[in-house]
């Protein structure tokens, strides 16, 4: 009931005359609200509550302040709001298109069928190399192994590269390690030698197959319930 120095009128007169009507109703459980000061990592993503939430690039490496209830995640800088997202549970991830490059959505969004897409735009044997790549219960463990192929059409040029991935498709082997190393040596385009089969050329210790004969001719006959050749060998 004093007089308050800075509105010279007493506080309980102006809360029960001006304030009161004002307040809301008190409600039956109250979301309390989570703040917090994160940092935007490489990935374009921030953690919030074991959870990661995507920012724009302009925010990679710096420090937001975040308020987090049960419907919404919301990030300040500097007291103004930049992001909003819905709140997920532990472990999920909540991931705005918009946040990211055009170059990064693919990875970002673990888009295994748009990145095949665009390896396939490259050249057909490149799209169907990176899909085999990616033929895993887990394809986005191999994501990275596809980006090194993307790299690849970059340094050398989709020509080349679908070239190496037609000669590894043809012999059935799937290493973009074997592909970077044929683009390296520029031998892309000569097929490997096979292994010969035995006996197709003389080694040093071959010998003619007449050699394990056991009769001299084929022609046999039956004297006294024997078989002897016409030549007499039995």
């Amino acid at each position: 009931m004093r007089i308050h120095g800075t509105t010279c009128a007493r506080p309980r007169e102006v809360f029960e005359d001006s304030e009161l009507s004002a307040l809301l109703t008190v409600p039956a459980v109250y979301d309390i609200p989570v703040f917090n000061d994160v940092k935007v990592h490489r990935d374009f993503h921030a953690e919030v509550g074991r959870s990661l939430y995507s920012l724009p690039q302009q925010w990679i490496g710096s420090s937001l302040s975040v308020r987090a209830d049960t419907e919404l995640v919301k990030f300040y800088h500097r007291g103004t709001l930049v992001k909003i997202h819905p709140r997920q549970p532990a472990g999920g991830r909540s991931t705005d298109r918009s946040d990211l490059p055009e170059h990064k959505t693919d990875y970002a969004l673990r888009d295994v069928t748009s990145l095949i897409k665009t390896c396939a735009g490259h050249g057909r044997c490149i799209g169907i190399y990176a899909e085999r790549i990616l033929d895993d219960a887990l394809p986005w463990t191999r994501i990275r192994s596809v980006y090194r192929l993307q790299m690849l059409v970059r340094r050398y040029g989709a020509e080349r590269v679908e070239q190496a991935c037609s000669l590894s498709l043809d012999l059935d082997v799937v290493s973009v390690t074997k592909i970077a190393s044929m683009l390296e040596r520029a031998t892309e385009k000569a097929a490997p030698a096979l292994p010969k089969a035995v006996g197709q050329a003389s080694t040093r210790f071959s010998r003619d197959p007449s050699e394990f004969r056991s009769t001299t001719t084929s022609s046999l006959s039956i004297v006294d319930g024997a078989a002897v050749s016409s030549e007499g060998n039995s």
